[in-house]
């Protein structure tokens, strides 16, 4: 068939794509086993050394060799990248060193056991998403996995070995490999390993053999290991020949296509492919092609084709469902896109007559399968009255209703008239165009049965009013008979061809709008940041795309299912529908009306499911009898549902991210308190508590000199204490919200004399110089507070300027605003530091030199700054050595009467 060979002359765009994307990313290959034990590390290690001896730069990541002596003897004489070492749980554990491999760039890294979990602290929780970073930076990987750990078949080898294993990785790690090496021992030659000891050691060898390495569990994991890696390879080979256009099929491996309709015997036909896929042990499908007549099904038939995909869905078949122009150019299509060897279709049911008129699906497939093995089953069940179809509007209607009967004579008579005014200037052959647009109106706006009356009704009107004798249906002249009749084939094909590009753009316009409802419904999901929102949304969605009832439940803090939205607003669900929609979340699989379990319940519940598992679940609910949903609703709610998934993924895991991100602030924050405390306030404590007892112990044999210097200790260090304490309890006012300035005029002379005179004793060894320019104005601040910022900014200078340095304070008025600056001598600060010197309890590191102190002054100043609308910012001076902070406060205007004095 012609045009099969057209559509595959052509790659697929997806193979294609994902092609240009491997370029980009490293290769990589799976030393893939049933149990540990077989020989991947080794055989991993072999083609190593293989590799290093064409040329190319091997390191090793990690291996391990597990005592092995062969193991390790390959191991040498390849480069290793150090492991990094982390301290965890009181011993030392050696990881991957991922940021060395990085920065070594080799052309390929060998990554052992891919399922293994990293300590804390590393930068992946786990091995594969090591490796994941490696591809991505264009780095080759050789790896080594198990069966057991991939996530698809834990439950299976748990049922299997009754071991339930806890490293797992997902399926698409090894569906994303490029190489899959196979490394398989008999279940004999693997035991006789593990007696020799060449697996576990003796003790742990013992224990293994009487458990998980038994005869009959090492040979099904076999099989799953097996079957795991084919499965891959048919994969593989069906992406090669998408990618190089290559028709097939090619019969490397068997896959069955069942082809269903609303026929009543497609059941009997998913059955029987069922028996086919399990007699060749082959993956299978059940197809559906939507065409233009797929909008005229009534109810029932809709229902009877959903329950047909909802069977094959049950008995292990991928149901699809494909838009297509005819139904064996698409099923062609789709078979030779996925390297079908099998279509499995049902013998024609409907009168030859029809056939020859309309064609046959199955003698087209026959004609068009080329290479692919048809089976054509005859109907094993008894048909029933076939299904009506209906209007365009999707509502069952008959065929031709009285009101498109008088619309179509009313369009014949129009065409009439018409065709007797032009009867004066044409020729009679000529004005049966006329009425051939007659016909085609009425197929475009009724569709292919009103056409067809359109086309008898026009025959006949023509015949009388035009063909002579006129005004009888006898017709005089042999060449008006040719005339006519051909007249009639041609509006009987012209209304079919008409009507059926009619029923495709229904379908169009359907898909369209559709497709536009779900492009806004992405859009508005994305611009919403409240899980409330999300919800809401989702649920007015899906009520007004599917004309349903819903509701939308997700678990609660004590693991209970709770309303969290509904459209109509819905806050009750029965308690039959609470275990159906419990049912739903925990299996991850639909519960309810129409399902499989549970089908008693008023509403119809399916899972919200995302990569990380089942986050909530939808119930539908609606007065209509029958399925709730069509196969095309069903895909529509999906991808609803799909969409509602991720949105409220991603708002959970903003919501994560906010409290990690609280619950490591204040982990910091309570570390470097303890910090801070243990120092800055043991210190002080301990200087007052040796001069206390110094003065208790040794009064007598103290001079006046001695005594006087242990009191002005107590005293520095009872004052350096006060400080450290007021700057938390600053501290704790401003987080809380608690500091409102007392705001009143005040002269910025008056408060930087009573700042110097209760600095004096912190700047006792620094030299200090004021400059504040004449014509300041007044400030409208809270004394206390910019006091104390201004107190704190000093000690701060005190601390880091070098002993007789000077620090200068100047002030100048610009341009509405009052610029204070504080200036010392000493190193600066790092630029590092500059944009974070006012967090708490953040310290400029300025080489072994640190002086006292908590790290909240500067914050402190800040707060104060900024609660009296001024700001306040840190830097270098540009003129020498030495920080300066500047402050900008705006100045208090004067009235006006002050201004016309």
């Amino acid at each position: 068939m012609s045009e099969r060979r057209d559509f595959d002359k052509r790659p697929s765009p997806d193979a294609l794509l994902g092609a240009a994307e491997q370029e980009t990313r490293g290769r990589l290959k799976v030393f893939f086993g049933a149990v540990p034990g077989v020989g991947k590390t080794y055989e991993m290690l072999t083609a190593a050394h293989a590799r290093k001896a064409e040329g190319v730069d091997v390191v090793i990541g990690v291996v391990e060799s597990h005592g092995r002596p062969e193991t390790e003897a390959l191991i040498r004489g390849l480069e290793i990248v150090p492991l990094r070492q982390i301290a965890y749980k009181g011993r030392t554990i050696g990881e991957v060193d991922l940021d060395a491999i990085l920065k070594r760039r080799p052309q390929l890294v060998l990554m052992d056991e891919l399922a293994h979990t990293n300590a804390p602290e590393s930068r992946h929780p786990k091995r594969y998403l090591d490796v994941e970073e490696l591809l991505n930076a264009g780095i080759d990987v050789y790896t080594t996995l198990n069966v057991q750990h991939l996530e698809s078949l834990n439950d299976v080898v748990a049922q299997i070995t009754r071991v339930r294993v806890q490293e797992k990785i997902p399926d698409s790690i090894l569906d994303r490999a490029d190489e899959i090496e196979l490394i398989d021992l008999t279940p004999k030659d693997l035991i006789q390993r593990l007696h020799e000891g060449k697996v576990y050691a003796q003790d742990t060898a013992g224990r293994a053999l009487e458990n998980y390495f038994s005869i009959g569990n090492l040979t099904a994991l076999r099989e799953l290991a097996l079957r795991r890696t084919a499965q891959r390879v048919d994969e593989q080979l069906l992406t090669h020949m998408q990618a190089h256009a290559i028709s097939g099929p090619w019969a490397a491996g068997e896959r069955i296509l069942v082809c269903v309709n609303d026929s009543p015997n497609a059941i009997g036909l998913v059955r029987y492919g069922r028996r086919v896929a399990e007699r060749l042990r082959a993956p299978w499908a059940a197809i559906n092609i939507e065409t233009g007549a797929s909008v005229r099904l009534d109810q029932a038939a809709r229902d009877r084709l959903a329950e047909t995909l909802r069977q094959a869905e049950r008995l292990g078949a991928e149901a699809i469902v494909l838009p297509g122009r005819t139904i064996t150019e698409e099923i062609l299509r789709y078979a030779a896109e996925t390297n079908v060897t099998h279509i499995v279709i049902a013998r024609s049911q409907r009168p030859r007559w029809q056939e020859l008129l309309q064609g046959s699906v199955t003698h087209s497939l026959i004609r068009g399968a080329g290479d692919i093995s048809v089976h054509v089953i005859a109907p094993r069940e008894a048909a029933t009255q076939p299904a009506k179809t209906a209007d365009p509007k999707g509502g069952a209607a008959p065929s031709l209703g009285w009101k498109q009967a008088l619309a179509v004579i009313g369009l014949v008579g129009l065409a009439t008239a018409v065709g007797a005014v032009l009867r004066q200037y044409l020729d009679v052959h000529n004005v049966a165009l006329v009425f051939l647009m007659g016909v085609l109106t009425s197929a475009v706006s009724f569709g292919l049965w009103p056409a067809l009356f359109a086309s008898i009704v026009s025959m006949l009107s023509f015949n009388f009013f035009f063909l002579r004798p006129l005004y009888t249906f006898t017709i005089a002249d042999p060449e008006s008979v040719v005339a006519l009749v051909f007249f009639f084939i041609v509006a009987v094909i012209a209304s079919n061809l008409t009507a059926s590009v009619r029923s495709q753009a229904v379908v169009a316009r359907k898909r369209a709008k559709t497709t536009e409802d779900l492009y806004l419904f992405s859009r508005k999901l994305a611009g919403v940041g409240a899980l409330d929102d999300v919800l809401w949304a989702a649920a007015f969605q899906i009520a007004s795309m599917l004309s349903v009832r819903v509701v939308i439940l997700l678990p609660a803090a004590d693991g209970s299912l709770e309303v969290r939205a509904g459209y109509p607003p819905e806050d009750q669900v029965e308690p039959a529908d609470i275990a159906a929609a419990r049912w739903a979340f925990e299996s991850n699989r639909p519960a309810g009306r129409g399902a499989d379990t549970l089908p008693g319940a008023q509403r119809l519940f399916l899972p919200m499911w995302t990569g990380r598992g089942s986050i909530g679940v939808v119930g539908l609910d609606s007065d209509r009898e029958g399925a709730l949903l069509t196969p095309e609703s069903r895909r529509l709610l999906d991808a609803l549902i799909d969409q509602t998934a991720l949105a409220i993924e991603r708002v959970n895991l903003v919501e994560d991210l906010d409290r990690a991100r609280l619950v490591s602030e204040t982990d910091r924050l309570r570390s470097a308190l303890l910090t801070s405390i243990s120092h800055d306030l043991r210190t002080p404590l301990a200087s007052i508590m040796g001069a206390a007892g110094a003065l208790s112990d040794f009064a007598g044999q103290l001079t006046d000199e001695s005594k006087r210097e242990l009191t002005d200790t107590i005293q520095e260090e009872a004052e350096r204490l006060n400080r450290f304490i007021a700057n938390l309890l600053d501290m704790t006012r401003l987080e809380s919200g608690a500091v409102h300035p007392n705001a009143a005029p005040h002269d910025l002379s008056d408060v930087v004399g009573a700042v110097l005179k209760r600095a004096r004793k912190i700047l006792a060894a620094h030299r200090v110089e004021v400059a504040l320019a004449p014509d300041l104005p007044m400030l409208d601040i809270d004394a206390v507070l910019f006091e104390q910022a201004l107190f704190n900014l000093l000690d701060n200078a005190a601390k880091y300027a070098p002993a007789g340095s000077l620090i200068r304070l100047q002030a100048v008025k610009d341009d509405g605003f009052v610029v204070l600056q504080i200036l010392d001598e000493g190193p600066g600060i790092p630029a590092a530091d500059v944009e974070r010197i006012f967090d708490k309890f953040t310290r400029a590191q300025k080489g072994d030199q640190v002086g006292a102190g908590t790290g909240l002054g500067l914050a402190v100043c800040r707060g104060f700054i900024e609660a009296m609308h001024g700001t306040i910012a840190a830097g270098n001076r540009s003129d020498t050595h030495g920080a300066v902070f500047t402050i900008r406060l705006p100045a208090l205007e004067p009235a006006s009467g002050e201004l016309s004095a």
